[in-house]
């Protein structure tokens, strides 16, 4: 059990990492961003720390990404499950009107069919 807590710790640290370096920012830099020490980021990073909800907060604005994500990864949110019906929902909006909602839905499964996976054995 504790070793599985260690490795979500690590995997979020690394995770961290990655996301600071598609961002193309130093641990400097993220730290100043987040409003935490440098040496304090990197603990996080190697997986030595553990932030809480707050400082998890900060680094995901710093990193322009969900706090949802990293509470996530961290283990203090659960997996949102998929069973959401975004279309079922956007056809509800009421501030929406009939042609709105058309043109939200067609991009929203047109973005999920560019973005699933190829079957190898198709390709």
């Amino acid at each position: 059990m504790k070793d599985e807590i260690d490795k979500r710790w690590h995997d979020l640290g690394e995770f961290i990492r990655e996301q600071r370096s598609v961002g193309q920012l130093s641990l400097r830099k993220l730290s100043e961003l987040a409003g935490v020490s440098n040496p304090y980021l990197s603990q996080i990073e190697r997986g030595l720390r553990k932030p809480s909800a707050e400082i998890l907060q900060q680094i995901a604005r710093a990193l322009e990404i969900s706090s949802e994500t990293l509470y996530v990864r961290a283990g203090i949110l659960d997996e949102p499950n998929d069973s959401i019906d975004l279309v079922r929902e956007i056809r509800r909006d009421p501030h929406l009107n009939e042609d709105q909602k058309k043109t939200l839905v067609r991009i929203y499964e047109s973005f999920r069919r560019e973005n699933e996976p190829v079957d190898p054995a198709l390709g």
